[in-house]
């Protein structure tokens, strides 16, 4: 895309920190931020913090930290200043009340002295009535310098925007063109609060021009009050940002609006719709991109893998969808492996780290570089890698008896199998997939064994389970130590105990014997001493 043809959007991010960052607003924010990278305009994090009652300092520093942890940087903000500071809403009360009085003068606005009591008693009737709920324009009627005196007196009242009452208004979003609506139908919405501090219809407008904002991406559930930001647009005879409202989310059903509420039962399923959350279940901040990238955008019908540099390159306005997009999380856990795939092996180890810390692992860094390749291709998010890879860092595994008896084997046979692999593996002067695979393939047939058979068992007797890495680059990584000694030690405590050992070899106890009687740690096998027979 040539730069040189494009004009610098500026555009914010205006979240109101009342609650945990969800993917709704990673959402919104990257389309804004992708807008402004592209175009070489600026992006700007304003707070919408104007409900005291509602606001929290820690939602702040999570949304701020979740935004951050996706990639996503601003050019003015809360945080780093800029040339419109301050950016947070209830900073700029003063500004926003010399606005409302502006539109006072004008006509555009009154002040309500009604009180609560009366606008419930109000609401009560309408509903009797089976009317709309709306403000029925008492102090609209009042003369000006009746209202002018009462606010003196010191009444109690808000500022209420003055809707005309006749003739239509007619706006237009990107994503879904023209939309007209009749003026009664858009009620006289309070925008100054009785405690001095504005709403967000007045005060969002107010600092969209204040902020040069060319392009307002927000989300749709400000459909029903954009005729009103509109109007009061107009009414201070500004000229109006590009509109673009993006689609709703929908349950992984598709069956009605994703919400906060739902997402009990999603954490109960392993997901989550907070960022926050995706990060400790081990998704990267780049497979959470790219899904939510597609859900309400795309770039052709077959491109779907994207970093953020490619996003910024080519995403387009014209190809947002308005349609409902249904979270899907096998999608991202799609997205979230080819990104784990894309991953330099130095920055795996680097990010699967924690996540093998935080189930008790000491981790060796050496070893854990050798061991992220390994895992790379077989993990979908970084917590599954202390389930696939553990094993490397542990003293000793312990599997099931079962698994070690080999597909369509007896114990004996598995026990004899066993015994073959360990004599010719112990005699290999380092084990590697060059020296010990083709010897295992070899005996294999020699048994007359599928090689998936013996492969079975040393799989699980080296890893101590049934899905793990390649055997053989396993076996290497966790290194060849002698064992014979321990072996032929493990063995005179059988021949003590007085247990025929013919008897032995073809029991299911017998066999985890002859699997595990070695050094811990080794390649070959790990030694299992926990069994209570053994201490006879």
């Amino acid at each position: 895309m040539n730069q040189n043809t494009i004009t610098p959007v500026r555009v914010r991010f205006a979240p109101s920190p009342t609650g945990r960052t969800h993917l709704g607003s990673g959402r919104t924010a990257l389309y804004n931020y992708l807008l402004a990278r592209q175009t070489g305009g600026q992006f700007i994090l304003r707070i919408e913090d104007t409900d005291r009652k509602r606001y929290n300092a820690e939602s702040e520093q999570e949304l701020i930290d979740s935004l951050h942890w996706l990639g996503i940087q601003w050019d003015e903000g809360p945080d780093i200043g800029g040339p419109h500071t301050p950016y947070h809403q209830s900073q700029r009360k003063e500004i926003y009340l010399q606005h409302a009085r502006r539109l006072i003068e004008m006509g555009h606005a009154y002040y309500c002295f009604c009180s609560p009591e009366r606008l419930a008693r109000v609401r009560q009737e309408q509903q009797k009535r089976k009317d709309p709920s709306h403000y029925d324009g008492t102090c609209r009627l009042l003369s000006p310098s009746e209202s002018a005196q009462r606010v003196d007196d010191g009444e109690s009242h808000v500022i209420r925007f003055k809707t005309p009452q006749d003739g239509s208004i007619t706006v237009s979003d990107r994503l879904r063109g023209e939309i007209t609506v009749n003026n009664h139908n858009i009620d006289d919405y309070i925008i100054v609060k009785s405690d001095g501090l504005a709403l967000y219809h007045l005060a969002a407008m107010v600092d969209d021009h204040l902020m040069s904002i060319t392009h307002v991406i927000r989300g749709s559930e400000w459909l029903p009050t954009f005729p009103l930001h509109a109007h009061i647009i107009r009414a201070f005879g500004w000229q109006e940002p590009d509109w673009i409202h993006l689609s709703l989310f929908l349950k992984p059903s598709g069956k009605g609006k994703m919400s906060k509420r739902d997402s009990t039962q999603l954490m109960k399923d392993g997901f989550s719709i907070y960022l926050t959350d995706l990060r400790s279940l081990g998704y990267l901040p780049e497979g959470v991109l790219n899904w939510t990238a597609l859900m309400g955008w795309s770039y052709d019908d077959h491109t779907e893998f994207f970093t953020l540099d490619d996003l910024v390159e080519k995403f387009s306005i014209d190809r947002l969808n308005p349609s409902p997009a249904a979270i899907n999380f096998s999608k991202l856990d799609h997205f979230n492996g080819l990104h784990i795939r894309n991953l330099l092996v130095s920055d795996l180890a680097d990010r699967i780290k924690p996540f093998f810390q935080s189930t008790g692992y000491e981790v060796e860094a050496d070893k854990l570089l050798m061991v992220s390749p390994l895992i790379q291709k077989r993990i979908v998010t970084l917590d599954d890698a202390p389930k696939m890879g553990g094993f490397f860092f542990e003293d000793e595994v312990y599997p099931k008896p079962d698994d070690l008896v080999g597909k369509k084997m007896t114990p004996a046979e598995s026990a004899t199998a066993a015994q073959r692999a360990y004599q010719i593996l112990e005699d290999l002067p380092v084990i590697t997939p060059e020296t010990a695979e083709e010897p295992m393939r070899s005996l294999a047939e020699e048994l007359g064994l599928k090689a998936g058979q013996l492969f079975g068992i040393l799989r699980v007797a080296v890893t101590g389970r049934t899905v793990s890495p390649p055997l053989f680059e396993t076996m290497a990584v966790i290194g060849k130590k002698p064992f014979s000694s321990v072996f032929t030690r493990q063995w005179k405590r059988y021949a003590r105990s007085g247990i025929d050992l013919g008897g032995l070899l073809t029991s299911r106890f017998g066999f985890l014997f002859a699997i595990f009687a070695q050094e811990s740690r080794s390649a070959i096998v790990r030694l299992k001493t926990s069994f209570p027979f053994c201490e006879r």
